[in-house]
């Protein structure tokens, strides 16, 4: 892919992004990594790859690869179209319903800046627990971030996880990452997916990342459930599944974050 010319754009926090005209016409999106795991832009290809094997709805495509970049297919957004909201739902439900593996994926991969450990487990409560909410609990506490009392309704919420995040359902196909910054309206207003940090886990954490910072639209939660309808109890574990994107900013971005996430514990352990 030879480059004509190339111009920054916003966006990321841990790469640069460009625009890039290819010779013979057409454009392209480049992200260069400033830093984070070896092969981050190849891991983050092969998890793009994974969600578009589902082909349930637009993800953005990779058109190279190499250790610390990665080349996408330019997307020119558009104003979401008139049936958006409906699709974004339908889709989204499509994409849980094809599945993964297990509990986890075949390689570790990062959140933002953190490592994100998917080795697979048996049961979601387990995984939740060990791969997610301990890891990452830890971390808090090593950077001083957390009080002493913080930390200890943490550690209950690990030991309360296996009644609360007890579920029925197989692993799910996740974003991993869907806060609406991740996802677009493409040339035609419909969704397309950006920027995924992939494994197997519950759907209901999707979603629950979704609602944590808003941007979506109610019709969106009705035509997921009318793809798919959610379990009982639902909407009672959204704060559950909120706690792990919370503790992922207070480690990202610092002590800011522990009034939401604390109220997140609030709402669980009532």
């Amino acid at each position: 892919m030879d480059v004509r010319t190339w111009a920054a754009i916003a966006g990321g926090n841990i790469g640069e992004s460009f625009c890039i005209e290819i010779e013979g016409g057409g454009r392209a999106f480049l992200k260069h990594y400033r830093g984070g795991a070896p092969g981050i832009a190849l891991a983050e290809a092969r998890e793009l790859a994974w969600l578009a094997e589902a082909r349930a709805i637009r993800v953005a495509s990779v058109l190279a690869v190499g250790n610390d970049w990665l080349s996408l297919d330019w997307i020119d957004s558009q104003p979401p179209a008139p049936d958006y909201n409906k699709l974004l739902g339908h889709e989204l439900a499509a994409l849980h319903s094809a599945g993964a593996s297990g509990f986890g994926w075949s390689q570790d991969n990062s959140i933002g800046r953190l490592p994100q450990i998917n080795t697979q487990l048996d049961s979601w409560a387990s995984f939740y627990s060990d791969r997610r909410i301990a890891p990452l609990k830890q971390r808090a506490e090593d950077l001083g971030l957390l009080t002493r009392a913080l930390a200890g309704r943490l550690d209950e919420l690990i030991d309360a996880i296996p009644q609360l995040a007890h579920v029925s359902e197989p692993a799910a196909r996740l974003h991993g990452d869907l806060w609406n910054g991740n996802i677009l309206a493409d040339e035609n207003g419909a969704p397309c997916l950006l920027d995924p940090t992939v494994y197997g886990g519950h759907r209901e954490i999707d979603l629950a990342m979704m609602k944590l910072f808003g941007g979506f639209d109610a019709s969106v939660w009705s035509a997921y459930e009318e793809a798919l309808p959610l379990e009982p109890g639902a909407e009672a574990r959204v704060p559950l599944y909120q706690v792990y994107p919370l503790l992922v900013h207070v480690c990202l971005f610092g002590k800011s974050y522990l009034a939401p996430l604390s109220e997140a514990l609030d709402a669980v352990m009532r």
